[in-house]
């Protein structure tokens, strides 16, 4: 979508977009070739300087860019360009975030690999690979995941954030993750459905006791699953919002997702 955007530019807001898109110029190498006739000479080349400077940050996988210069609204327009630099994150934690809690599990999700992180084990190893990306994608990260990590770890997350929480909300969509992944048709079976974030804690707390290896196999697959279904929610999220738009665009496919390495009976 960032390749058919104006309204990052500065001083062309929503109302200037949709008058460049209503001209006939649908994308920015449209613009390049043939400008709208209602900008003046001026404030075309202007435009032309920051769409130039746009396909650079777009070819350096500069999301942050992006997401800096678009409303808070229309950070969803980022995911397609940066798809291949995307990563679907959540955490487990022990509570809300009071004095003592920590985080147990992190999964991460690119598309391609799953990577889990247990605490105790490997979860320092979060720290270094959450930089490999340029977007991460999450459910009510924004107000949970990212401010827990940056606590729990003393660093700063600082890559573009799509927070499906308000994403689909906009769309018409509420409730917690679950309620809507059931809503957009992606509802859980088996010992899955009805593990929840109290239930995490509990098997957490199994398996630091017991060293039950069931419990934290169980609670793996739980956060797995979350970031797998991330993905789905977020395709479906973007191609709704492409169909609100103005423009003859093509929608994203979704992919088969990979199975989850600690599926549960």
């Amino acid at each position: 979508m960032l390749q058919h955007s104006f309204s990052h530019i500065p001083t062309v807001g929503v109302s200037t977009e949709e008058k460049i898109w209503n001209s006939g110029v649908g994308s920015m190498d449209e613009f390049l070739e043939s400008p709208p006739s209602f900008l003046s000479i001026k404030k075309s080349e202007k435009l032309a300087e920051h769409i130039q400077l746009s396909k650079e940050k777009i070819s350096a996988k500069d999301a942050r860019y992006f997401y800096d210069h678009l409303s808070s609204k229309e950070h969803w327009r980022i995911f397609k360009e940066f798809q291949d630099s995307t990563v679907y994150l959540d955490i487990e934690t022990t509570g809300l975030g009071s004095p003592g809690d920590i985080i147990t599990t992190i999964a991460l999700y690119d598309g391609k690999n799953i990577k889990y992180y247990i605490n105790g084990k490997n979860i320092n190893d979060f720290k270094k690979d959450i930089k490999k990306y340029g977007v991460i994608v999450s459910y009510n990260g924004k107000t949970f995941d990212i401010p827990f990590i940056e606590n729990y770890f003393g660093i700063r997350i600082s890559h573009a954030h799509l927070d499906l929480r308000y994403i689909l909300y906009s769309l018409g969509y509420s409730g917690g993750l679950k309620s809507c992944e059931r809503q957009l048709g992606i509802g859980r079976t088996g010992s899955l459905a009805d593990v929840d974030g109290f239930f995490a804690v509990l098997l957490w707390n199994d398996y630091k006791k017991t060293r039950s290896e069931k419990s934290l196999e169980t609670l793996l697959s739980y956060n797995i699953e979350d970031v797998l279904n991330l993905e789905y929610l977020m395709i479906e999220a973007y191609n709704k919002k492409i169909k609100e738009m103005p423009l003859d665009l093509d929608i994203l496919d979704i992919p088969l997702a990979p199975e989850n390495p600690f599926e549960i009976d």
